[in-house]
């Protein structure tokens, strides 16, 4: 199967169980992509396992690192290969990316993903939020420093929310700040066949809906607490009860009504969100265009 809207997408993939999930859900929100499935070969340059078995019997120093880089560049292109298969079954044009890096994993997957113009960025989260959320991970650094779109998957997906990711529609979060109007054209541009639903927090809910360039605005009210977490799960509630497959937010702009940066939004919804978040940069790269 291909794509016919030619979308590229660039993973980040570690062998770990929720980067093998990114690509399961990332295959059904873009069937038929081209997929880069990309691997960062990092100090120390292989497992824990094969240092303790290289080290034994040898006190040469030199020798020793020759052997990791001989191991570990295998280790490393053996792990990629599993991700080309898991994207291969999904039904993905996918082939290996592996890159040595010295570490900002987030950093050089944002410049991988650059270099190769793909249309997103696919990471895999390990779903921990709120006072468990690490500030700084792969996925926080990569949506701070990607010109491009970056596609975070939470894990585990409960079954409604991954059952939605094939044919939900796709709930942008709208303030009608640049960063929202480049959400929503991120949106319109990588899933043309999908409903769209704007989501306005904090609007007047005894408006009538409106719609923006055609497309249907939900009007709803935040709750109480920090001001990007409120926002934040407004969009999330929304996103449940519409049942969509992802939610879609600018990585920049404000709220007309609390002054809010939408970075903190943005970040917010990455951290609480029990749905994929695609975060869009203000002036996202367009190379279809």
């Amino acid at each position: 199967m291909s794509d016919e809207h030619g979308r590229q997408v660039v993973v980040g993939y570690d062998g770990s169980p929720a980067a093998s999930a990114a690509i399961e859900a990332g295959a059904l929100l873009f069937p038929g992509a081209h997929a880069w499935i990309g691997h960062l070969w990092t100090p120390p340059f292989a497992s824990e396992e094969l240092r303790k078995r290289l080290w034994t019997g040898t006190r040469d120093i030199n020798v020793f690192v020759e052997a990791i880089e001989r191991e570990g560049g295998r280790e490393a292109d053996r792990m990629t290969s599993v991700g080309v298969m898991l994207g291969r079954a999904a039904g993905w044009d996918a082939e290996p990316l592996v890159c040595r890096s010295y570490g900002g994993e987030g950093l050089r997957l944002a410049e991988l993903a650059d270099e190769k113009q793909a249309d997103v960025l696919l990471l895999g989260s390990r779903g921990l939020g709120g006072a468990r959320a690490v500030l700084g991970s792969v996925s926080d650094m990569a949506v701070h420093y990607s010109p491009r779109p970056v596609l975070v998957v939470p894990h585990p997906l409960l079954t409604d929310e991954y059952d939605a990711l094939a044919a939900g529609p796709v709930v942008v979060g709208w303030d009608a700040s640049a960063g929202s109007e480049a959400a929503l054209a991120a949106a319109r541009r990588l899933f043309p066949e999908r409903e769209i639903v704007l989501v306005a927090v904090d609007g007047d809910e005894g408006d009538a809906p409106e719609t923006v360039d055609g497309v249907t605005m939900v009007r709803v009210r935040a709750g109480g607490g920090a001001p990007g977490r409120a926002v934040a799960d407004a969009l999330s509630a929304v996103a449940t009860e519409r049942k969509a497959s992802l939610v879609v937010v600018g990585s920049r702009g404000r709220t007309a009504v609390r002054k809010i940066l939408l970075g903190s939004v943005a970040m917010a919804t990455l951290h609480r969100a029990h749905r994929p978040v695609m975060v869009v940069p203000q002036s996202p790269v367009r190379e279809a265009e």
